[in-house]
């Protein structure tokens, strides 16, 4: 069992299903909320991954010492660890994912393609080849063409790769992608793809068990993307015909059973925006973090089904039956983040002072209309050693339409305070009118629309300037019922005297001058006390313009 959101996710199906846990923590999560979930939590080493999560022999220690069956390996880590899931069967312990033979053909890029194009499944034109000089390289990519991708064998998340447009970037993309493969996976062996103009990236999820079944559970649209890193997630993949829906799903099975694949994992794939042209791109081997839109579209629990597989069970579905049904509405899935989207996204680190989920959200409930899985309470510090990712925020509706609107409502109503976060950006992007309405969906998006998603203008919106005076007044009142709640009156004209909101006749108002360090911008805000437990901040006519559109007034409460 590993930490985090992954780890409550898996702890909550395992609860529901009876079957006792066991947790494995580093001394950074010593107080995390997973920890407290497990009927069992054991710690394995200092904060840094390589002393704690990523130490495989002491995990299956405790698996050892605890009398554990099955280790499920979550996602990151060692969960595409083909040696780690030789170590558990070695010990008689299920690993809750592929034999490590799939994992180890999938790892390998060259490999993978290779597999898939014998197994019949399109791979991007380029070279796979175990020749690695300088010079073959350089001929290999006048063969495949310009644009191209260099890319890492051994890669994944996008490190190692680089893009030559033209024949003369093409030394320094290979020298920058070797040091990068190099040093992230100690493998500085490149392949090279020719790189697709207007790429859309579509994934498939796949669920096979060991009694030779595999299934396609429809598939994902993912190109909403930053540096390679999904932000946001939907499914099925929208504007695309039945039979593309059908032949990228059956090209993904086949790449699942040229493995030998079993449990969950993922096909994904490159879509040529102009052709709708598909290519294999790799095969994750593992849950991914964006599951939960599946489950919505599916109505499955695909922990449940990893557990069940792991276990020797059948699937207890044929593709007949999810074909016959089809997807059930659609889907929705934002990465809330700790990061600074004003500083090119930087991850950000502080203590969760305030955390907020909207009222109708379920936690870890695949038939939820509005779900949020997350491993943070409020308290807790997110810290730079693991993943900076707070929360996702999964929605569900008949429709894209429907979904989409209950993404942006369920947005408005998240409030976290203490860190930086992305999401204000999030709900910029869920409003988009080329998301929303145009789907113009390629890997490209943000970039293209930077102008308007990430605007330079760093002014502070009426937002933050409201909440920084609503806690400004907050403080303020509360030092005035200290020193009036003494003063030299009392009986019964002490009333008159109270530091709180209370007024016979009228509210409560004050003005709060306020200095916006970030862009020195002056402004006034008025304070109207509502209650005894909550007041009503607003931006005074006549302020300077700010850059957020939507201006206005906001309620706190104490």
């Amino acid at each position: 069992m590993f930490r985090g959101e992954i780890a409550c996710r898996v702890l909550t199906t395992a609860r529901r299903l009876g079957i006792p846990t066991v947790a494995v923590f580093s001394e950074a999560d010593r107080q995390a909320k997973f920890v407290a979930l497990a009927d069992e939590a054991f710690c394995i080493g200092p904060p840094p991954a390589r002393e704690s999560y990523l130490r495989g022999d002491v995990i299956l220690g405790v698996a050892k010492k605890t009398g554990a069956d099955a280790i499920h390996p979550g996602y990151g880590f060692l969960s595409e660890n083909a040696a780690f899931s030789e170590a558990c069967a070695a010990a008689g312990i299920a690993f809750v994912g592929p034999p490590a033979a799939a994992i180890r053909s999938m790892g390998d890029k060259s490999q993978a393609k290779a597999i898939m194009s014998a197994a019949g499944v399109p791979v991007v034109p380029g070279y796979h080849g175990e020749e690695q000089e300088q010079a073959r390289l350089e001929a290999e990519a006048e063969v495949v063409g310009f644009p191209l991708l260099v890319k890492a064998v051994s890669g994944g998340g996008g490190k190692g790769m680089k893009l030559a447009t033209q024949r003369s970037e093409l030394s320094n993309a290979i020298a920058s992608a070797r040091r990068e493969a190099a040093a992230s996976f100690g493998d500085d062996r490149l392949l090279l793809e020719r790189y697709i103009t207007r790429p859309r990236h579509v994934e498939v999820q796949v669920m096979a068990d060991k009694h030779g079944t595999a299934l396609y559970l429809f598939d994902r649209d993912c190109s909403v993307q930053r540096r390679h890193q999904k932000i946001i997630e939907e499914a099925p993949a929208p504007g695309l015909p039945a039979e593309f829906h059908a032949h990228i799903g059956e090209a993904a099975v086949r790449a699942a059973r040229a493995v030998g694949y079993e449990s969950a994992g993922t096909v994904e794939f490159i879509v040529d925006v102009d052709t709708q042209d598909f290519y294999f791109m790799e095969m994750n081997t593992r849950l991914q973090v964006e599951h939960p839109v599946t489950e919505a579209i599916t109505g499955l629990d695909l922990v449940e089904l990893q557990l069940r597989v792991a276990a020797g069970e059948r699937l207890p579905l044929a593709q007949a039956d999810l074909a016959a049904a089809g997807p059930r509405g659609h889907s929705f899935e934002a990465r809330l983040y700790a990061e600074n989207t004003r500083r090119q996204f930087l991850p950000g680190a502080g203590k969760v002072l305030r955390w907020r989920t909207p009222a109708a959200a379920q936690q870890f409930d695949h038939t939820a209309a509005i779900r949020v899985d997350s491993g943070v309470s409020e308290g807790d510090t997110v810290g730079t050693n693991y993943d900076p990712m707070i929360a996702k925020i999964v929605t569900h509706g008949p429709d894209r339409e429907a979904a989409l609107a209950l993404l942006r409502q369920a947005l408005a109503e998240t409030q976290v305070a203490g860190l930086p976060t992305n999401l204000g950006f999030l709900q910029d992007l869920a409003a988009h009118p080329a998301f929303a309405v145009d789907l113009d969906l390629d890997t490209g998006f943000i970039e293209r629309h930077r102008s308007s998603l990430l605007p330079l203008d760093e002014s502070v919106a009426p937002e933050v300037a409201a909440l920084a005076g609503a806690l400004w007044g907050k403080l303020a009142a509360a030092a005035a019922a200290g020193n009036e709640g003494s003063g030299s009156r009392g009986g019964a004209m002490a009333a008159w005297d109270a530091g709180d909101s209370k007024r016979l006749w009228h509210k409560l108002e004050r003005k709060l001058p306020v200095r916006l360090a970030e862009s020195e911008q002056q402004m006034e805000l008025a304070v109207t006390y509502d209650s005894g437990s909550s007041f009503e901040v607003s931006v005074t006519p006549g302020q300077p313009p700010v850059s957020a559109p939507n201006s206005g007034r906001r309620r706190v409460e104490r």
